[in-house]
């Protein structure tokens, strides 16, 4: 079976887990704004937070941005359900918005006829690593947290890296994104006091002169360990490595898939704004078989695929909750309908891409 994802993993992560290990100090210790420091000057910002997921990113730094109960937040239904589910968490109300169909961000126009005066934030999804049009959400002038998690590696038009601009911006770094460190996430940002915010609310309330027997404010634990910190610092180091090898695997999809009429390939780049790569999502033709169908017939042919991703505000969650139904988001639920994940990881060969793509286009073509 080829397999979805699969993480790099090498001697230099197991030589900076260990010496955590042996340390005896395996949390709240120097590894994690160690891991900071690298991740934000690595993304050219002043500032980073860590923090035991993205999911949990996304939650501090709405908080910090000021949403609170009863606020809007415009957001992308067609994104992994954490983005809506983090406005949630302060009780506001995530309000949708349709896509773009060629980079499947949260469309610009769509989002502006969404805001009401209720909006207290903007959260743009960087979807699949393609940057969202920031400069466009910048001319709202309304805060802006951006869901960068599977985003690292990409840069606008403007040259700065996505998670650069200075907004809050959070990464995540799952077992399939471009560094992992098991389950954590990322803040970065420009604003000292913000950072200062979401160092404290991460770890109960505490503030950094602060011993444990008193907080000043309610605070969570969604503090990332010296351990995972560690593995963190090994990936980093290699970031670029792998980044090549996933946009080579990249351009080895894009020749082999280019002959299967009507199949929709992700762009790498647009209108000088690059992509970091970090899944390899296909549309399926329109009048071609199902994608549930598509993804049992690879699945039989040892091909591991999925299907990424669903719209949100159809989930019945949502549903049930809002009132959501089929034909409020066209774009997103037709893309949501039609997408696919191939495997993706740079440890994939140039024959793997082959075996793939030829039974994707036996299973399209011939079903």
């Amino acid at each position: 079976m080829i397999p979805l994802a699969k993480p790099v993993i090498g001697p230099r992560e197991e030589e900076l887990v260990l010496e955590v290990l042996r340390s005896g100090q395996l949390s709240l210790g120097p590894r994690v704004p160690a891991f900071e420091e690298a991740f934000a000057a690595r993304l050219g910002v002043a500032h980073a937070c860590a923090v035991s997921s993205g999911t949990t990113g996304l939650h501090l730094s709405l908080r910090a941005v000021g949403v609170s109960e009863a606020d809007e937040v415009v957001t992308s239904p067609f994104s992994f359900v954490a983005s809506a589910n983090s406005v949630l968490f302060e009780r506001a109300r995530p309000v949708f918005a349709d896509i773009d169909p060629v980079t499947l961000n949260l469309d610009p126009d769509a989002a502006r006829a969404a805001v009401t005066e209720r909006t207290t934030a903007l959260l743009p999804v960087h979807i699949f690593g393609f940057p969202a049009d920031l400069p466009a959400f910048e001319s709202f002038g309304l805060p802006i947290v951006e869901d960068a998690c599977e985003a690292l590696g990409a840069f606008h038009a403007d040259g700065k890296a996505v998670g650069g601009r200075g907004h809050p911006a959070v990464f995540g770094f799952y077992a399939n994104k471009q560094i992992t460190t098991g389950e954590g996430g990322m803040v970065t940002l420009g604003d000292a006091a913000m950072k200062e915010r979401i160092d404290s609310e991460r770890n109960q309330g505490r503030a950094p002169d602060m011993g444990w027997l008193d907080h000043d404010r309610l605070g969570f634990n969604y503090r990332l360990s010296d351990i995972a910190c560690a593995l963190g610092l090994a990936q980093l180091e290699r970031l670029d490595e792998m980044l090549a090898g996933r946009a080579r695997v990249a351009r080895w999809y894009a020749e082999a898939l280019a002959s299967i009429e009507g199949l929709g390939l992700p762009v790498a780049e647009l209108a000088g704004d690059r992509r970091g790569w970090f899944v390899y999502v296909v549309q399926l033709p329109k009048d071609g078989p199902a994608r549930d169908d598509v993804v049992v017939a690879l699945r039989e042919r040892g091909i591991q695929s999925k299907p990424y991703l669903p719209a949100i505000h159809l989930m019945s969650f949502y549903r049930e909750r809002f009132g959501h139904r089929e034909g409020e988001f066209p774009v997103c639920e037709d893309v949501a309908a039609r997408s696919i994940a191939l495997p993706f990881f740079p440890a994939l060969t140039e024959g793997q891409v082959a075996e793939v793509a030829q039974g994707l286009k036996a299973v399209v073509e011939d079903p």
